[in-house]
């Protein structure tokens, strides 16, 4: 089955704890402070295969967790750092952040990578602790927490070509003649539920890449008859082959209405070169219509070609001419490759809110640093306050009415205020 559109949820590992730790050794009484850094957690990436054409594997699969980093150990030994998860999509994969709605990649290459998630960093041990006047510090950090997002991948097949056209033009049987793709092909409206990709030879030197897109119809670019979701593979290719069905009532209308549902869908894709093609020429009634729809067609200043996709009368033209055209046919733009820019979040902004049980305080950088403070260390947790304070968070508290033995909420962490 062709799957182009999956939601997954993806967590980076989290940092190792660093260690609180001092060395010990026979006739050495006092050894200084050895607790070595937690290692880094796993980051999550996504990377490009050419291998893989659809995104089935996120039917059965959709929650993807890197390994945390390991702890730090004695004698200054940093714990091991986790292996990278490696998510495995094909190219034209779109990734964007479903909860914040925004775009964080699109993965056009053959090996190519994007990071969505990054490893927490490891905890420091207390080795880092010490100064002159603090040589046996009781403090560290346990490691950063991982990063979590839902994400929406969805898949926009690459080709150099795009065949389209409207149900039962032959689209298939085209693809089928000139490639060794194996779509479904039958005499009813869309027999094509998904699209296919072919590769054509037309010698040592010159291949192309084929996209039988399936049939659209009126109201295509709002999602009638699935339209919307095939209107996005056409926007990967440079060159259109528009295949008109030689046994339909009015070929010349239904190439008028393509074109509008491709141009209400991205402006765009109306400015591709497009190859107009009238199929079923092994038909006579076809060959009476052909002069008349080619007289047509040409007032519109198209250079019109007539073919037989089962007797593969004029094929071998159609691709060469195609060969051609993409030569100078422009690269496609697209506007969401990467690299992308985003803001870095703010580490020191906050919120201070009232709840029933309590203080709530909410931020990146508080709610970060709570999560790899060592609690049951008193030295560790002087060192919180003091970063409650160079942020504003003590005076914010106290200018909201907090009162000795209020709770406060940090996270996960649940604090009592103390003047």
């Amino acid at each position: 089955m062709f799957i182009d559109e999956a939601e997954i949820l993806v967590r980076s590992g989290k940092g190792g704890d660093g260690m609180v730790h001092f060395h010990r050794e026979k006739y050495v009484p006092r050894g200084g402070p050895d607790g070595g850094d937690g290692g880094r957690g796993g980051d999550v990436i996504f990377e490009a295969r050419t291998s893989l054409n659809t995104l089935a594997a996120f039917r059965h699969q959709r929650h993807y967790f890197a390994q945390n980093g390991e702890k730090g150990s004695t004698n200054n030994m940093t714990g091991k750092s986790a292996e990278d998860l490696i998510i495995l999509v094909p190219p034209g994969t779109v990734v964007r952040d479903k909860e914040k709605d925004i775009l964080l990649g699109d993965l056009l290459e053959h090996g190519q990578r994007l990071v969505v998630c990054k490893g927490g960093r490891g905890g420091r041990g207390n080795q880092h602790f010490a100064t002159p006047s603090n040589q046996a510090p009781r403090m560290g950090e346990r490691g950063e927490p991982g990063q979590e997002k839902l994400l929406h991948l969805e898949l926009k097949l690459i080709a150099d070509v795009g065949i389209v056209g409207v149900p039962n033009a032959g689209k298939s049987s085209l693809l089928a003649s000139v490639t060794n793709a194996k779509p479904k092909i039958a005499d009813y409206p869309f027999t094509t539920l998904e699209p296919n990709l072919g590769v054509a030879e037309l010698d040592e030197e010159t291949t192309l890449v084929l996209a039988d897109i399936p049939g659209l119809i009126e109201g295509a670019h709002e999602g009638a008859g699935l339209g919307d979701a095939f209107l996005r593979h056409i926007q990967r290719t440079r060159v259109l082959i528009h295949l008109l069905d030689g046994l339909s009532e009015d070929p010349l209308a239904d190439f008028t209405q393509i074109n509008s549902e491709m141009a209400l869908f991205d402006p765009d894709l109306a400015k591709k070169p497009q190859i107009v093609v009238l199929n079923k020429m092994d038909l006579p009634e076809v060959q009476e219509r052909w002069p008349k729809i080619k007289k047509a067609l040409e007032k519109r200043h198209y250079e019109p070609m007539a073919i037989s996709a089962v007797s593969h009368e004029n094929v071998r033209e159609l691709l060469w001419k195609a060969a051609e055209l993409l030569k100078t046919a422009p690269q496609t733009e697209i506007s969401e490759a990467l690299p992308i820019y985003r803001p870095k979040e703010d580490i020191q902004k906050f919120t201070v809110e009232r709840i029933p049980e309590g203080w709530a305080v909410k931020g990146a950088g508080i709610e970060r640093a709570a999560e790899m403070t060592y609690w049951e260390h008193e030295g560790s947790v002087r060192r919180f306050q003091r970063l409650m304070e160079t942020l504003g968070v003590d005076e914010a508290l106290r200018q909201a009415g907090i009162r000795e033995g209020d709770t406060v909420f940090i996270g996960e962490n649940e604090l009592e205020w103390q003047d």
